[in-house]
Order: C-alpha cells, then structure tokens, then sequence
C-alpha cells in the first residue's frame, strides 16, 4: 500500500521536481555543457533511487549506491553549478569538469549494467542441480570473546586520549588526543587508523550482533546475562561511537546498521530510511559539524538560501574528480594500481615502504596548494586515476554486479525465520552503512575499518549449526 501511495510523487519528486527546483534557482552558473549533463545525471540518478525505495524486495547494497550518487553526485553539484560556488576550488579547464561528470554518468550506466548481468544466475542453479551455499553464522563463544576484546580495546582507546569526557567535546580534541599519545607521527597514519578502527569497530560489531540476537530470539530476552552484556554495549558505544566525537559518514554508518539490526524484516522501514535520508542530506547533514571544532574554531554557516550549504561544505566529489583528471593530465598520468595497493596494503609503515601512495585525496590536494588536504576522492576518481575510463567502467559494473548478488542473497535470507546467528543479517547493513565513505573515499583513510572488521567477522564465523555453538 506504501508503495502504491507514494509511487507517483516520489519518482516525480527525485526524478523531475527537486532536480527541476534547483535548476531554476537564481544564481551565477553558467548554463553550458557541463550544467546540462549534470542535470541529467541528477535525473538519472533520481529515477534509480525511486527505483530502489519502490522495488518490492530491500536492496540495500543498491539503494546506498544511488542514495549517494542522488545526493553527493547529483543534487549538490546541481546546486554548486547554480550559484556558481564550490567548496573546494576546481584549478582545471571547464572542459574537465564536463569530462568528469561524463564519467560519473558513465559509471552510474555501468554499474546498472553489472545489476543486470547479476540477474541471469548461474547454470543449473534454476535446476536445483546446485545446492544453496551453507549459511555463516555468528558462533556462540567466539561472540563472547569478541565481546571481551570490543571492551579491552575501546578501554584502551578511551583511557589512551583521557577518558570519556573527550568523547563528548569536539572532533578537534579527539584528534588533539591522539597526537598526544604518539600513534600519530609524521606523515605516517597507520597508528592512528588502528587505534581509532580498534576503539570503534569492535564495540559496534558487538553491539550489532547483540541487537539482533535480543530482537529475533526470545530465548535470548529471558536471558538476564545478554540483556546486561547488549546494555554495557550501547553504554559503550555511546562513548565511542557517538556523533560528537565521529566523523559524519562513520556515524552515518552506526545508525544505518543499528537500524536494520533493529528491523530485519521491515519493508516500510527500509523505505522511510531511504526517502528521510534525502531530507537529512538536504537540511540536516551540511550543518552537521557543530562538533567538529572547539567553540573558538567553530563558525556557524550562515545562509540565506537552502542551496548554499551545499555549495560552501562537504560535497566536493564532482569537484575533486575533475581536479584529480587535471593533475593526472599535468604529467603524471595514471598510475596502474599503486594507488590501490597502497590501499589494499594500509597496514605497512612508512618506514618499512618510503614510496607507500598518499591519499588520492591528499595527493591532489597538495599538488592544488590547499592548507587542508582532507578532501573527498570518489570511487570514480580512485578507479579512474589507476585504471583510466575503461578500468573504471569495469569496476563500477564488477561493483553493481556484486551488489545484485549480495542484496538477493541478504533478501531472501533476511526473513523471519532467519536463525538469530546470520551474520549475512549484520554484515549487509553495516557494508550499506560503510559503502557511504568507500564511494566518498579516499581509499586509503578507508581501508583500516575494514580490515579491521573483516578480522572481527573471521573471529566469529562459523558454518556449525548444532545447539551448543549458535544463537538461539
């Protein structure tokens, strides 16, 4: 019925209105090439997430995909190309801008393409001549010790920066406090990348599994023990992994996951959190950053129109991917997967490896002679800065690809009768949570929660399903 009430206005309104709303805005952008392509890559992007909110199976995977291009890729860089404003400066031709947003549609139409080769299964499997891949679950024990350990290492994190009070002061103080307990030396991030994705990444996975164990199983709701242990969790994960002290994206990523641990099975709210999400992204999330200065550093935005937040802050991704296409085309070309191995190998010190890649994001960002060099490098950029166009278009449609397979495989194991262990039920929403800031990027500032996750799922997986070692 949601479905069938909402249909119309909701694609008129992503695909047609808002787009159509912020393109006739006054403003000094010119209205060339590059105005127009964005426009309809506003559209594009607007008619696919309608897609996603109305399809009558949750793709989460997906729908976090084109929630991101909507907003990040879409509706804010409409409003930059308007106002003839942006957050960080574009040092290239105009012709770049306009070449980076052809790629990003050309991205967007391979990514689609990949979803639709995922539909065609493989032979047999329609048969029934393959059996269906064993179920991971999360292993009893092994919770309980990675439980101990969420506890020992966000311990350590917080007495390492001076107890919870810091939590709850300002970003800036928080990273103040880890430069002052030695993890974060030189240009070396990878102290500082283990002992914030160990302070926080545990405790949430912990916390995750907890949530669904209480919420599908009554056996558990009678048990005193994992009602104390879910209760210690939350109070921890409200010291760690708060919105104060977090980044935007990770804390964005906290309460994507929380929610669908929370409603495994709701259709209604898979939804409402899609559709809301553009409102927050709209109002809520460009003045968002109260708490990442102290009160001397923090200047309030101040606006007279609901455009200018997106154009003064945050969504700098068209932006940056067409300054990563001038500095590549200003000598150094492409760089044929060093970027990525510098990702993939996050983990090694400066001192072991002197040539480790920089952040793409960092790299650009000093060679453009900016005093802050955080800023945003697209998955586009990532790819495309390593593997030129075609490489790019080959990721994003092996990303849409996978995408298709994991939202079947999450939809039709995300029921009712799903047993309490499924770890597919914990994985799936906290990848849809995370995919924000891998598609935001850089890589590399990205890839030690991950990795660290990965440990922490290994820790706790396991294709046993007698009594004594599953949740029940």
């Amino acid at each position: 019925m949601l479905s069938r009430a909402l249909s119309v206005p909701l694609a008129l309104g992503f695909t047609v209105f808002l787009p159509l709303f912020v393109a006739v805005q006054p403003g000094a952008g010119a209205h060339d090439a590059a105005f127009w392509l964005q426009l309809a890559l506003t559209m594009y992007a607007g008619a696919r997430l309608s897609a996603m909110v109305l399809t009558s199976r949750r793709k989460l995977l997906q729908g976090s995909f084109w929630l991101f291009v909507y907003m990040a890729m879409g509706v804010a860089p409409l409003a930059q190309a308007v106002l003839g404003q942006v957050p960080t400066p574009v040092v290239g031709p105009r012709s770049d801008l306009t070449w980076a947003i052809a790629l990003v549609f050309l991205g967007c139409c391979a990514f689609d393409v990949g979803v639709l080769l995922a539909r065609h299964r493989p032979a047999g499997r329609a048969g029934g001549s393959q059996k269906e891949p064993r179920p991971v679950m999360a292993h009893r024990r092994r919770l309980q010790l990675l439980t101990v350990f969420a506890f020992l290492a966000s311990g350590a994190f917080i007495v390492k920066l001076g107890g919870p009070a810091v939590f709850f002061s300002s970003r800036q103080e928080i990273i103040a406090g880890i430069q002052e307990a030695g993890v974060s030396n030189g240009d070396g991030q990878a102290g500082q990348a283990f002992l914030r994705g160990f302070g926080t990444v545990p405790a949430l996975l912990a916390l995750l599994l907890y949530t669904r164990w209480l919420v599908t199983s009554t056996y558990a709701r009678r048990k005193v023990s994992v009602i104390l242990t879910w209760a210690a969790l939350a109070l921890l994960n409200l010291v760690v992994n708060n919105p104060v002290s977090n980044p935007r994206y990770w804390f964005l990523t906290v309460l994507f996951a929380l929610l669908f641990a929370v409603f495994p099975v709701s259709a209604a709210m898979y939804r409402v959190a899609l559709s809301m999400a553009v409102v927050v992204a709209l109002l809520v999330f460009p003045f968002a950053d109260r708490f990442r200065y102290d009160e001397k550093n923090y200047k309030p935005v101040e606006t007279t129109s609901f455009l200018e937040p997106m154009a003064l802050k945050d969504y700098d991704q068209i932006g940056m991917f067409a300054n990563t296409i001038t500095f590549a085309e200003s000598g150094p070309g492409h760089f044929y997967g060093r970027q990525f191995a510098g990702s993939v190998l996050f983990a090694v010190p400066r001192s072991v490896w002197p040539g480790k890649p920089r952040d793409t994001g960092v790299m650009v960002g000093q060679w453009m002679g900016t005093v802050n060099t955080n800023l945003s490098s697209p998955i586009w950029a990532e790819l495309w800065i390593d593997f030129g166009p075609l490489g790019m278009g080959a990721g994003l449609l092996g990303m849409g690809y996978a995408s298709a397979r994991v939202d079947r495989r999450y939809a039709r194991r995300a029921t009712r009768r799903t047993p309490p262990g499924s770890l597919i039920s914990v994985v799936v929403p906290l990848v849809a949570g995370y995919s924000f800031i891998l598609l935001r990027g850089p890589l590399l500032q990205a890839s030690g929660r991950v990795a660290i996750a990965a440990l922490c799922l290994a820790l706790v997986a396991t294709y046993r399903t007698d009594a004594s070692t599953t949740l029940r």
